[in-house]
């Protein structure tokens, strides 16, 4: 895995290289007014709330980071970040030890698509970006941290907290290249709940499990739910917090959430299964058996849903337990 490990470049040949690299991109069509006419997108913008730390050498990491970290609020140092993710032995940082840090901070990290449509967006939405560059070649490379926290469609320029530089300008042409050599690989730091500009239902379900993973339980709470509210008909959005609900022992808001999950997504036999996991927890035995019976209907082949024994009853005394509509759109009808 790369370390970025870039200090101030040296005179002579490595700044003519870098030059020199920066403009050997073959022709291609960057980003311009034109291309947001119909968009909304500002011209030109620059996050100015974003505060500047100059990075001591090959700690370009933990400057990028804390400048992302405190621009949302959390309370950490740059010399806790060196501490944290500052390799001294490689003279850099790890990509996962920067999103690691971040995360432990509670803060959501959402991965961006590789294009620079999506950081154009996400900073005209205020939202500063951290990005990886190699400011060499692929078989010498320098690795590098920064943040975008602005851009000028006109001039076709990024602008930049970057290595001992404050808002320094980059052609669209240049960042172009030096991304590229680093895999585009780019990240907007959030508050949980806050969705990203370019948000996508499965990606950002998936950086808010990552989330739950670490043990930050309040953060992918949060996330989870501002994820079903921006996509109520998602089965990814709706499935990951009904399931977060059930795996907390949440078992009426679990049967709520499932019950939501399957009025749009009534043919998901996981979905039936696990509503009926969350019915049974409940204390609605017969619904319970409807649903594991309508997760197996749907899904015959998968052992997965064979129906466990859920004890004796005719009826469910309780409202809750009450699924006969849901059963219904699913095709299972009555047991």
């Amino acid at each position: 895995m790369p370390v970025a490990s870039a200090g101030p470049v040296r005179a002579g040949l490595l700044s003519l290289l870098v030059i020199l690299l920066a403009g050997c991109a073959g022709p291609g069509h960057y980003p311009g007014p034109e291309t947001y006419k119909q968009s909304g997108v500002s011209d030109r913008t620059v996050i100015d709330s974003v505060p500047f730390y100059p990075q001591e050498d090959y700690q370009c990491g933990p400057a990028a980071l804390a400048m992302g970290l405190n621009h949302r609020g959390a309370e950490v140092s740059l010399a806790e970040m060196v501490d944290r993710v500052y390799l001294p032995g490689r003279k850099g940082s790890l990509q996962v030890e920067m999103v690691a840090a971040a995360r432990a901070e509670g803060m959501l990290v959402y991965p961006l698509e590789k294009e620079l449509d999506a950081i154009i967006r996400e900073v005209d939405a205020g939202n500063p970006v951290l990005v990886f560059q190699n400011l060499r070649l692929d078989w010498w490379p320098q690795w590098h941290f920064a943040v975008v926290i602005g851009y000028d469609l006109p001039a076709q320029e990024f602008i930049l907290h970057s290595g001992t530089d404050e808002q320094v300008r980059e052609p669209f042409r240049g960042f172009d290249n030096t991304w590229g050599r680093a895999d585009r690989w780019a990240r907007v730091i959030l508050p949980p709940g806050e969705l990203p500009a370019t948000a996508k239902p499965v990606t950002y379900v998936r950086a808010a499990h990552d989330l739950e993973e670490v043990g930050q339980i309040k953060s992918a709470a949060t996330s989870y739910r501002a994820a079903v509210d921006a996509w109520p008909d998602s089965l990814a959005a709706g499935f990951a917090h009904a399931n977060f609900l059930l795996s907390a022992e949440q078992w009426g808001e679990a049967g709520e959430a499932f019950r939501r999950l399957l009025t749009f997504h009534p043919g998901s036999a996981p979905g039936w299964h696990n509503f009926g996991v969350a019915l049974a927890r409940n204390q609605c035995p017969l619904a319970a058996r409807q649903a594991f019976a309508c997760a197996g209907k749907l899904a015959p082949e998968d052992e997965r849903f064979r129906s466990p024994e859920q004890g004796s009853g005719d009826r469910d005394a309780k409202a809750a337990c009450a699924i006969t509509s849901l059963l219904e759109a699913a095709g299972c009808g009555r047991e």
